[in-house]
């Protein structure tokens, strides 16, 4: 079937203060997950949803994101010369992929972010991943919502079920279950516990209509003096219907140190390489520790 989502967006001009000083000089998006960077789990997952353009919102220091993707003659002809087979294979899966790469010269927030994109998308529906929010590679969170836009051609947000405690840290929407998917009624950005209308927390992962653009060009800075994403969709709701999707698998918040230390153990337990040994590692670390 014929998917009417061709483009997605990869915000990465993000300055990536939580990981400092790993992220002083490198992109936080090259963070590697096991043996790949979080930003290529997020674009294999797009490919798997039939996705077929790439574009990645960059700034200063991330030139690693574009040379990741690029190709790589001599350590090729060294990984061919020494019959490595497999590693060859692996560095040049994403070759046949095309990216167009989009400088954000000032970081002003994901807002800001996904509007330098308009260009790209034009009058097209997109979505728009964040690769800091890693989700389990069997979870088809994507694939889920681009079957609800295709069905509805409504704007489609990712959310999860987050403690009350921590409501802060996201946008959080009201809503009401309207046929397995949640109709929202509003959005509120980063809204202290006690002013939350529910512990929905939008996640990085995003169906969009190119009617945001419009919006996004006027928006002023909200939260932390940023164009904020959730302030534009919270004036699109006046427009039209968006609808939320909660996650049915596994999210981790990469971006923080903790969830990063969860996803990389979890991964590393699903790696046929490593899970025996790792298993075992962490089985007699726990046995020494308690």
């Amino acid at each position: 079937m014929k998917r009417t989502i061709k483009k997605a967006i990869f915000p990465a001009a993000g300055l990536g203060t939580r990981f400092l000083p790993a992220t002083k000089a490198s992109p936080k998006e090259m963070m590697p997950i096991v043996d790949k960077p979080l930003i290529q789990y997020a674009v294999e997952e797009a490919i798997s949803c039939g996705i077929e353009e790439f574009v990645v919102i960059t700034g200063k220091n991330k030139r690693a994101i574009e040379d990741h993707f690029d190709s790589a003659f001599e350590l090729e002809e060294k990984l061919r010369n020494s019959g490595k087979k497999k590693l060859l294979d692996e560095i040049n899966k994403l070759s046949h992929i095309n990216f167009a790469y989009i400088r954000q010269r000032v970081a002003l927030g994901l807002g800001h972010a996904i509007l330098c994109a308009q260009p790209f998308v034009k009058d097209e529906p997109f979505a728009v991943i964040l690769s800091d929010d890693v989700v389990d590679p069997g979870c088809v969170l994507l694939k889920d919502m681009i079957k609800v836009y295709e069905e509805l051609k409504c704007p489609v947000i990712a959310l999860e079920e987050v403690p009350t405690s921590e409501v802060s840290r996201y946008g959080v929407i009201d809503g009401v279950m309207d046929g397995g998917i949640y109709r929202i009624k509003d959005l509120i950005e980063k809204p202290r516990p006690e002013e939350a209308p529910s512990n929905l927390a939008i996640i990085g992962r995003y169906i969009l209509t190119p009617d945001i653009f419009d919006i996004l060009e006027k928006q002023q800075p909200g939260a932390g003096g940023e164009i904020q994403l959730t302030d534009a969709l919270r004036e699109l709701l006046n427009r039209r219907v968006i609808y939320g999707y909660l996650i049915k698998g596994t999210r981790y918040d990469a971006g923080d140190k903790l969830g990063y230390l969860k996803a990389t153990v979890d991964f590393a337990l699903k790696n046929d390489e490593l899970a025996d040994d790792f298993r075992k590692y962490l089985l007699d670390r726990v046995k020494q520790t308690a």
